[in-house]
């Protein structure tokens, strides 16, 4: 059985999992990998892609209608205070064809291209986050976005339609004990005696949309197997569920700090039955297609913390043109135009960010992993720093709900609920730290699978000799290279061409960073996990002003030479964090702060918690009966009349 054990996994059996989920093969050029190579591609990302004609003219009329219900129906303070998003907004979404946006016309979609998706959830979260991640999760990591790549035609034809019409769907992945970490999964499928079905059972937790969901994609332990000779372990399948199937119960529904509406739920599984034709590409293939479903499914956060953040700029700015204080427009203050400059230069890399990646990937002939999931960490990382920022040029009216300042008379600028809603965006679909660790991997790959044998401490003198063999033609030619400064101007951008050439030199100098850090670590490089982060967040603001550089000198050339100032300041900004993360790369401090920590875990400085009120007692104090009910049934009713 998948699931005889429910001990934790240990460090090498999730270690194997993961790896053996990897994509670890790069059929296509990646401009970020490049970067954490030493090499400034810049013919991957510029000029920058331009949207296709055709397929703009096709999303035209829907983005139009979907703005017109934004802007004329639907109340985000309501959905917001009320916790639900009400059935007439579904059903009116469901009309426009919101949940089949990328599905083809064939099986009743919409057809439209990722990008016309993701500027339509940049268009929803600048009004609801709550909104976005009902579509969101039911389109980007739901059923179709897998079905799309690994269903077959059988699969197509029966799901596609459903899903089109309306049908809601989910994901389910996460369990009490495994997150980041799949190992840990102990929802088990275990195939029938005569092979026509499999039987689930098992719990997920914090499953997004799987309160309101009609099919789930879950994830689950199947046995293990033999595969090429070798014993594979811990096997994860997915399958397609319809979430109407005897056995599956909504144990809670979750509620959060922000996302006051998002239909997230603890789910059951008991003995639910599921067709074996519903595996999605085969068994024992479920993880793999997890990561690279997330591939695509990642661009749609960055697009949409973009639409919240400009949405938070309109407000802000005309609310700084309008407050007199000291006999001036707040906005004249420095302190508060500094906030306004780079809300808005963060806003214009935020969305340059989004829309090169996606571009990238429509493209095609790109390997998109790693900007992906840049795009997603240094975005939603930004959003947050920027919406911070506009809450303190709104001060207290920042704080105050949307509702109360409405009953006041004022200006009901969301601030407050913008805020709630953004901070879980460094959280879902991957934290930052997983992030982090994820693009480390990938950016420390090739060193490590020419040079680790040669400074792994267990590998043989013969072993390592043989590999430095192997090596010398690679880093001969190589390092050098990452010494040689590059003779382009880049003249075609004109006044920010500085910041071009200051890209191209900083990745030449985080090329040699990474593989100094390599031979100085060995092994024990990838336990420098701070070392890593701080190379990453070099690598992605590279990326991010390489975007934002690209996209500007695309606009300026087509008549928007604002951009360029949007850009020369974000770049600005942007090396000023670089210099830092170069010097603190090493961390001077981090042996230290790893010291505290642990002091800290074992409960030598507790006396420092002296003086507060005791948690515990005060929990069982509080704790609701067990006959209680989890929620209150009526205002969930009330909403979907």
């Amino acid at each position: 059985m998948a699931n005889e054990s429910n001990a934790l996994a240990s460090e090498e059996e999730a270690r194997d999992v993961a790896e053996d989920a990897r994509e670890s093969e790069w059929a296509h050029p990646s401009f970020v990998r490049e970067l954490f190579l030493g090499r400034f591609r810049l013919d991957l990302v510029h000029p920058h892609p331009v949207d296709d004609p055709a397929a703009e003219r096709d999303a035209a009329p829907f983005l139009a209608a979907l703005k017109q219900f934004l802007e004329t129906e639907y109340d985000a303070d309501l959905v917001d205070r009320s916790g639900e998003i009400p059935e007439a907004y579904v059903q009116r979404l469901r009309e426009l064809g919101a949940f089949g946006i990328k599905i083809p016309k064939e099986y009743g979609g919409l057809g439209l291209s990722q990008m016309a998706y993701i500027k339509a959830l940049e268009l929803v979260t600048s009004k609801c986050g709550s909104l976005c991640a009902l579509l969101s999760a039911s389109q980007s990591i739901g059923v179709p976005q897998p079905l799309k790549l690994f269903g077959t035609d059988e699969q197509k034809q029966k799901f596609f339609p459903r899903i089109a019409k309306g049908g809601i769907t989910a994901f389910a992945l996460t369990e009490v004990n495994a997150g980041s970490d799949p190992a840990n999964m102990t929802t088990s499928a275990t195939p029938s005696e005569d092979g026509t079905h499999w039987v689930l059972n098992g719990e997920k937790l914090w499953c997004t949309n799987g309160t309101r969901a009609d099919l789930l994609v879950v994830m689950a332990r199947t046995p293990d197997r033999v595969v090429n000779g070798k014993l594979r372990k811990k096997q994860i399948t997915a399958f397609i569920v319809d979430a109407k199937s005897p056995g599956i119960e909504i144990k809670h529904r979750c509620r959060f700090m922000g996302l006051k509406a998002i239909e997230n739920g603890w789910l059951s599984f008991t003995n639910v039955k599921v067709p074996s034709e519903s595996i999605l590409w085969g068994e024992g293939r479920g993880l793999k297609l997890a990561l690279i479903t997330l591939n695509t499914g990642r661009l749609t956060i960055p697009a949409s913390v973009a639409g919240a953040t400009k949405g938070l700029l309109r407000g802000v700015r005309k609310w700084a043109a309008e407050r007199v204080q000291w006999g001036q427009p707040i906005a004249k203050h420095e302190a508060i135009a500094q906030k306004l400059a780079r809300m808005g230069a963060s806003a214009f890399a935020m969305e340059s960010v989004a829309y090169l990646s996606t571009a990238l990937y429509e493209r095609g002939g790109t390997d998109i992993r790693l900007e992906a999931a840049v795009a997603k960490m240094f975005n939603t990382e930004l959003a947050w720093r920027t919406v911070d920022d506009a809450l303190q040029v709104r001060g207290g009216r920042g704080y105050e709900t949307a509702d109360s300042l409405r009953a006041r008379g004022e200006d009901p600028l969301p601030v407050e609920r913008a805020m709630r809603d953004s901070r879980i965006n460094l959280i879902f679909e991957g934290s930052s730290e997983i992030m982090r660790l994820f693009i480390a991997r990938e950016a420390v790959d090739q060193h490590f699978s020419i040079a680790f044998p040669i400074v792994d401490p267990k590998s043989s003198f013969k072993t390592r000799i043989t590999h430095l063999l192997k090596a010398a033609p690679f880093y001969l030619t190589w390092y050098p290279a990452r010494w040689i400064p590059s003779f382009s101007r880049f003249g075609e951008f004109g006044r920010n061409a500085h910041h071009v050439r200051f890209v191209a030199r900083t990745t030449r100098r985080l090329g040699r960073a990474l593989f100094h850090a390599m031979i100085r670590f060995g092994p024990k490089l990838e336990k420098r996990q701070m070392v890593l982060f701080r190379a990453v967040d070099i690598g992605a603001e590279l990326y991010a002003m390489s975007a934002t550089l690209s996209r500007a000198q695309m606009l300026a050339r087509a008549g928007n030479a604002e951009a360029l100032q949007l850009a020369d300041v974000f770049c600005r900004e942007s090396r000023e964090r670089i210099a830092a993360s170069f010097r603190a790369l090493y961390g001077k401090h981090d042996a230290a702060l790893y010291r505290l920590a642990q002091s800290v875990v074992r409960g030598e400085q507790a006396w420092l918690e002296q003086g507060i009120v005791d948690a515990e007692v005060l929990a069982r104090r509080t704790a609701p009966s067990p006959a209680a009910p989890a929620s209150t049934p009526s205002a969930r009713e009330m909403a979907r009349v």
